[in-house]
């Protein structure tokens, strides 16, 4: 990026061709803002925020390739500090193949089994791409009945706005609102936990919650997005994926708060949760 003065908040005049070079990301990022004047952003022209952390483009993908570790990613990646690879937006946007991060994963490791685990991942991914490809109308449509005891019809459709503030009161769902909204990334478990409450705790859509996802995930792909928000709500599932406090505290990175206190809708037993959220229905044992 060349070096020049921020850009005018102002919305730009249309006549003129978009300004393609900036000072500095957050000069993109308040730039781009204008021009729907933060329209859907939750913020105005005048208080644009931050840039996502995550940097484009192929020297950075190739960077944050360099960095895989196939076998700690197989002991820690259920953890919400763990070493996952943060390569899904590259990804993504075609920065790397799938194909390449697969050989650099068989490359750097010194028998195959040991990237086994990360290579699964990939492809899921993959999966997820070929069930979109053949089957479009299952990305926004429900693809069975929910199996949670409840009709589709009664689940809303539009997401609260204290979920959309990050002011739910639960302590640990606020806080990965406030990185997905901050960064554009979450965790592939903590994305789990934040659609799991926002289905199941709060029963709301799981395209609403898609949708939501989808606009600030800089990663965000219909197929792998979508289609894990129904393995989620049961509606691509044989039942619903739910989870406790407990559950969240064991996978938990430091600062992040998971006193009962402060998260008292999660503080229960699986089975006292089970018997809340799907009174209607029983047996499914842990999720």
């Amino acid at each position: 990026m060349k070096d020049q003065p921020p850009p005018a908040l102002s919305a730009p005049n249309p006549l003129r061709p978009l300004q393609k070079t900036f000072a500095s990301r957050d000069a993109m990022r308040a730039y781009i803002s204008a021009l729907s004047r933060g329209e859907g952003t939750g913020e105005d022209a005048g208080t644009a925020g931050r840039a996502s952390p995550i940097e484009g483009g192929r020297a950075a993908g190739l960077a944050a390739l360099a960095l895989v570790d196939p076998p700690a990613y197989a002991a820690s990646r259920n953890h919400l500090d763990g070493a996952v690879s943060r390569l899904s937006a590259y990804i993504r946007h075609g920065v790397l193949s799938l194909d390449e991060v697969r050989n650099h994963a068989l490359d750097v490791v010194d028998n195959a089994k040991q990237a086994e685990k990360f290579i699964q991942e990939l492809a899921w991914r993959d999966y997820w791409q070929r069930i979109y490809a053949a089957r479009p109308d299952m990305i926004w449509h429900d693809v069975e009945a929910y199996k949670t005891g409840f009709d589709a019809s009664e689940y809303d459709d539009n997401l609260p706005d204290d979920v959309t503030a990050a002011r739910t009161g639960v302590a640990c769902i606020d806080a990965f609102i406030v990185e997905l909204l901050d960064t554009g990334y979450l965790h592939n478990h903590a994305r789990l936990y934040l659609a799991g409450y926002i289905v199941h705790w709060r029963r709301v859509t799981w395209q609403a919650g898609a949708r939501w996802f989808l606009q600030h995930l800089v990663d965000g792909d219909p197929a792998s997005n979508n289609l894990s928000w129904q393995w989620v709500a049961s509606t691509f599932a044989n039942k619903p994926y739910f989870f406790n406090l407990e559950t969240v505290a064991r996978f938990a990175g430091p600062g992040l708060d998971v006193s009962p206190t402060a998260n008292e809708p999660l503080a229960y037993s699986y089975e006292q949760l089970e018997a809340t959220l799907f009174p209607h229905k029983s047996g499914w044992g842990n999720s």
